[in-house]
């Protein structure tokens, strides 16, 4: 175990810092939607399928963008791979706000979900490669808190916007705005990339061991170093590289639970709250501008309960935050549901939805990202990635495309599709309790080594 006085933390906390970045953009993504949406279907006259289909049109992006993203970046490097991501964030900024008809909607925002798809994938894939062992919870939770802190932002713009007029202007003008906004974020990502390292583990499978020994040692210093380097080195000697030993009896339960994680992330709901929260609450009786409050709330308490995740990943561990997460998930879910059955709605609605999102923020939000980020092997993590990130993406499209109809559905309404959600996160805390072991205090090569030996 590395020192930890050794570790200059304030080299490590910048890169990993300018790269959540990336996570910021993810989040602004997510949520403008939530808000847009409700002009965009007045400026539009959209059906409840047209108004799912804008919910889930970037995440059709997202699932290619994470495909393909972990070849690429295993190939060009991940750092190449962030810039692409943020040129099409910034394409994505300016047609989303121009749109003369529906289908050039879908086109931008499908722009835009190319690149959450790479960078939902790759940001995790850098913390995690450049992050000492006994920092990289907490510097992985970084990107979730660059998602959350794009979220509760947007949130917070899309009510501001709102704000300045009445339903006719926001109609016609408000939710160009709203998208718009993106563009400036996605520039500065791009200024700041030119300032940050490259991956040292990926350097080192390219057979460029100098380069990478001058990063590890800004890192840690020379000793450091020298010990992460042959640690790297041995584990890539053990290794063909190849996707299909994913599939190997060594392989497949990190596999297996990354793609559970991701798939209970989604299944739960979160998304379906991100983006139509506001919906959410005019479902429940209030009323647009009372609408547009809580799902700030909802932004805010996102972002603060990330700071949970963040103090304790590296402390108490992944696993104890995912029991406590997923076990009040369930519980904040199934009120949500009776809320919604006893046509109950007001403050009470809003506790219950803030004590969900808290949850999640806390434990399914960031630690299903580091966990996919640590599990697999040097030479192939990114492939692995792709696995991992498709699943979520898939997973959220579904999520998205469904739930408006679910929503207004009277055979099923919103009450039966909370409870299938609170479903879901019971079933999450079971898999957590019997499969997902603990990572925390132990080197990437350590974690792949473990997998032979289990």
């Amino acid at each position: 175990m590395k020192n930890a006085s050794s570790i200059d933390i304030r080299f490590v906390l910048f890169a990993t810092g300018v790269t959540a970045i990336g996570g910021f953009l993810f989040g602004y993504d997510t949520a403008v939607i939530n808000g847009a949406n409700t002009y965009l279907k007045i400026h539009l006259n959209l059906t409840p399928a047209q108004e799912g289909a804008v919910g889930a049109s970037a995440i059709l992006g997202c699932i290619p963008g994470a495909m393909f993203a972990g070849f690429l970046s295993d190939r060009f490097g991940r750092k190449k791979m962030l810039f692409v991501c943020a040129l099409l964030y910034a394409i994505s900024g300016v047609f989303s706000a121009i749109p003369r008809t529906f289908e050039q909607f879908l086109a931008a925002r499908f722009i835009s979900g190319l690149g959450i798809g790479a960078s939902s994938l790759i940001c995790p894939i850098y913390i995690a490669e450049i992050a000492p062992e006994k920092w990289r919870g907490r510097l992985g939770s970084l990107f979730q808190l660059g998602i959350v802190t794009g979220i509760f932002l947007t949130m917070f713009i899309n009510k501001t916007i709102q704000s300045f007029g009445d339903e006719a202007w926001n109609a016609a003008w408000g939710w160009r705005w709203m998208m718009g906004m993106e563009v400036a974020p996605a520039l500065i990502f791009i200024a700041m990339l030119f300032t940050v390292p490259e991956s040292p583990r990926w350097l080192t499978q390219k057979g460029r061991e100098s380069e990478a020994k001058d990063i590890l040692g800004k890192v840690g210093g020379a000793a450091h170093a020298e010990r992460e380097l042959t640690a790297i080195q041995s584990a890539l000697s053990q290794e063909e590289g190849r996707f299909v030993e994913l599939f190997s009896r060594f392989y497949f339960k990190p596999l297996l639970i990354a793609v559970c994680m991701m798939a209970f992330s989604q299944f739960c709901g979160i998304n379906a709250i991100m983006y139509y929260s506001t919906k959410i609450f005019e479902s429940a009786g209030a009323v647009k501008d009372a609408a547009f409050a809580s799902t700030v709330w909802v932004g805010l308490i996102n972002l603060l309960f990330t700071f949970v995740a963040i103090a304790f990943v590296d402390k108490l561990g992944r696993k104890p935050l995912l029991l406590i997460g997923t076990a009040i998930q369930t519980l904040a879910l199934s009120m949500v549901g009776w809320m919604f059955y006893t046509q109950q709605s007001g403050v009470a609605l809003l506790v219950c939805v803030i004590v969900f999102i808290a949850a999640f923020a806390m434990a399914m939000g960031p630690i299903p990202w580091i966990l996919c980020s640590e599990i697999f092997p040097n030479k192939i993590r990114g492939r692995a990635m792709s696995a991992a990130t498709f699943t979520i993406w898939f997973s959220c499209y579904i999520v998205a495309q469904t739930f408006p109809m679910l929503n207004d559905s009277p055979a099923v309404g919103p009450a039966v599709t909370f409870w299938i959600y609170g479903c879901v996160s019971l079933i999450s805390f079971f898999f957590v309790l019997f499969v997902v072991p603990e990572t925390k205090g132990r080197t990437l090569e350590e974690i792949e080594a473990s997998w032979k030996t289990a």
